[in-house]
């Protein structure tokens, strides 16, 4: 249970300070941070001296906010699908009750007669409010914050989708339950330290204070301004064109055995799908990993004769890519011009190639077929979709990503599997062999040209030198526990580190044991930054463009961070280190 509340606050915290949560800043700010500023205007009637006490007290609308917003998602992340499954209603129904509970607070925040009504179902609330002097500015916080709860779409990922499949099928338990609270906990946390400091803005510039009911009808107008954009999906345009500079992050989570283990909730491998391990994400040649679990538990198939089922059955003989995806995942919308394009340009060659996008909804509002429909024609999907509502294809084949690529040969074997985005040209090519294993005397024509837009942060990531937290190791011999004698790379691959000379590993770091102790680093970023500890001269030698920049760090007490180049923007280039006898090197970070 412990292990499960961690992983959701950390996968939560990712997500909370990701693209996705930037559509919300707006309202937060405003609506949840500005309007619960202490001002002389927030102190209703009484006397002076009465007055001047409610004054000083703060508004506590930042945090009911967000306790509206992680108990609506809670909520209905793990029961709403089933709730509206058993009432016989709309599964897109959710979505647009809050965007008409947003358009209502942000009318009753220009009309504040209405908010008064709009928030009678949970006087309660506001009667706490008005304990601490501030039942005015806390109006409507709580129906804001289920509302943006509802409304809420992070970013998929392994811990959503483990919540997701959980609540869709019915299995909740005390773990999903913890997992689920957590998570929304988490990925609260940095909104409610948006709307504090948009408190503590208002608090302390004067034009807010002059202009209160101004502000206040601003938040309104932007609260209907986002339950607009939200219902004509422009947000997930916008987000398409940002950085996902929480990308590399959310895989080193992602890529965690412990994390993986302890998310496989319902106990997902089966003899059917357990050679799908034999599999490595993303890998450049072609891998053996068993026979391709059938489709199954599809009931309505799009872009079929007839809305007729294919099975891979049927399909042997011909390369198959099954793709996991959903319409709203900005994952999915960056990945789906590159099948888009080898849809059209395999599916007549050679003994045949087909796609199946396997939808399989991340929140309920995409389960509704008119909405897969519509989200398929917004990206012009035209191969054939399978809608995967109850998760049995899903399960099958062990997934936990969107969006996620399996390609099968002609014989019904899995030989190469893609979670998440990139790997676009390197899947291509693998496409094209397996086309020419399945007809040897093929024609292939030229390979597509779709530009690559996943979001690349272009920063390597950090570090580690510690044996259990190693990650991009590039040299010789192999990194492991003890006392060792390393050989520097002549040419370093981007993003890895390479020693040199005679070193001591251990679960904390490398620690020099030769006066040719050397560290050698690909980096791109724009600053760069080492810890070491020990008694010692460092030689760092920066290289960017071909110049080399030298410096002498003395080491000397307890561990800490120390500079080795900063930048006003990201470069490329080479760090090494002549690191003296007793220094023990932690980590390399860069930003």
């Amino acid at each position: 249970m412990g292990t499960l509340i961690v992983i959701g606050l950390l996968g939560g915290l990712i997500t909370g300070i990701s693209p996705c949560i930037l559509p919300m800043l707006p309202v937060i700010f405003f609506a949840g941070g500005v309007q619960g500023a202490r001002t002389p205007g927030s102190a209703g009637s009484g006397t002076g001296g009465t007055a001047t006490a409610v004054r000083t007290r703060r508004s506590l609308r930042p945090y009911i906010v967000i306790v509206g917003l992680v108990l609506s998602f809670s909520v209905f992340t793990l029961l709403g699908s089933l709730l509206l499954t058993l009432l016989g209603l709309p599964q897109d129904l959710l979505r647009w009750a809050g965007i008409t509970l947003l358009v209502l607070l942000g009318i009753g925040m220009i009309v504040p007669r209405f908010e008064t009504i709009l928030e009678r179902p949970f006087q309660r609330i506001a009667a706490f409010g008005a304990k601490r002097g501030a039942a005015r500015q806390d109006r409507g916080a709580f129906v804001l914050g289920l509302g943006l709860g509802v409304l809420y779409v992070p970013c998929a990922g392994p811990v959503l989708a483990a919540i997701t499949v959980a609540g869709a099928t019915g299995n909740i338990g005390s773990g999903t339950v913890a997992l689920t609270v957590s998570f929304a906990v988490g990925a609260a946390l940095p909104l409610l330290l948006f709307a504090l400091a948009g408190r503590r803005i208002a608090e302390r510039v004067q034009a807010f204070q002059r202009h209160t009911k101004a502000i206040r009808t601003g938040g309104g107008v932007i609260v209907i301004l986002l339950a607009i954009a939200l219902a004509f999906n422009l947000p997930a345009a916008i987000q398409r064109q940002l950085p996902d500079y929480t990308g590399a992050l959310q895989e080193r989570v992602d890529s965690s055995e412990v994390v993986r283990e302890a998310l496989d909730l319902g106990g997902l491998v089966t003899d059917e799908n357990r050679e799908l391990s034999n599999c490595s994400n993303g890998a450049p040649v072609l891998e053996d990993c068993g026979t391709a679990p059938e489709i199954r538990g599809i009931e309505t198939w799009l872009n079929t004769p007839q809305g007729e089922a294919l099975t891979l059955e049927a399909l042997r003989g011909e390369v198959v890519l099954v793709d996991f995806w959903t319409y709203s995942c900005i994952n999915c919308q960056r990945a789906i011009p590159h099948v888009n394009a080898w849809y059209d340009r395999y599916g007549d060659v050679g003994e045949g190639f087909e796609v199946i996008g396997v939808h399989t909804p991340e929140f309920a509002f995409e389960r509704e077929t008119r909405n897969v429909i519509a989200g398929a024609e917004n990206l012009d999907v035209t191969y054939p979709i399978a809608q995967d509502n109850s998760y049995a294809t899903w399960t099958a084949y062990r997934n936990r990503y969107w969006p996620a690529q399996y390609l099968i040969d002609a014989e019904g074997t899995v030989r190469h599997i893609r979670l998440g985005e990139g790997g676009y040209e390197e899947t291509e090519k693998l496409i094209r062999e397996l086309l020419t294993d399945a007809d040897p005397g093929v024609d292939l024509p030229e390979p597509t040209t779709v530009q690559d837009t996943t979001p690349n942060d272009a920063i390597t990531p950090e570090t580690y030198f510690s044996i259990k937290r190693v990650i991009n190791y590039g040299g010789e011999p192999e990194y492991a526990a003890g006392r060792k004698d390393f050989v520097l790379e002549d040419e370093q691959q981007q993003d890895t580190f390479s020693l040199g000379g005679t070193w001591e590993i251990d679960f904390q770091g490398a620690r020099a044991l030769s006066d040719d102790a050397r560290v050698r680093l690909a980096y791109q970023s724009a600053d760069v930054f080492v810890v070491l500890g020990g008694e010692g001269t460092v030689e760092a030698t920066v290289t960017t463009d071909g110049e080399p920049t030298t410096r002498s760090i003395d080491v000397t007490g307890n561990p800490r961070l120390y500079p080795l180049l900063e930048g006003d923007e990201p470069t490329e280039g080479l760090v090494e280190l002549e690191v003296p006898e007793g220094v023990q090197v932690y980590t390399m970070t860069f930003g």
